[in-house]
């Protein structure tokens, strides 16, 4: 699946989860065609902003925007991969960060989780 298509998944597990129905199956040969039937659909409006609003931060540099803030966030998939975006916000009363387009330019993301020890000292009888 390309990485927009694992967010159009992601949307269509959203739905699943709101719906108290079973999702899709990941990966999911036809996962455009199940996402374009959603469409019209308040809640797949709900679902996307749902999925643009979440992930984890990944520290990427999103470049510059003018108007507006922007975070890197990635989010995991149940095979254990990552897709990550660029989530813009902000931009003030009368701004809208959400009709910048952000599915066509995910990417794939590679994580993996590391363990650090962190020593802190203190004089005793102070």
């Amino acid at each position: 699946m390309t990485p927009t298509q694992k967010i159009k998944w992601l949307v269509l597990d959203t739905l699943a989860r709101w719906r108290e129905t079973a999702p899709p199956p990941y990966p999911c040969p036809n996962v455009d065609d199940l996402y374009n039937a959603e469409e019209g659909s308040g809640d797949r409006y709900d679902a996307i902003e749902e999925i643009r609003c979440s992930g984890e931060g990944t520290g990427f540099p999103t470049g510059v925007s003018r108007n507006y803030e922007s975070d890197a966030v990635a989010k995991n998939l149940p095979d254990g991969t990552w897709v990550g975006w660029t989530y813009y916000h902000g931009g003030g009363k009368h701004s809208d960060p959400g009709s910048i387009p952000w599915m066509e330019d995910a990417y794939n993301v590679t994580s993996h989780e590391e363990t650090r020890v962190v020593r802190v000292f203190s004089k005793r009888g102070q």
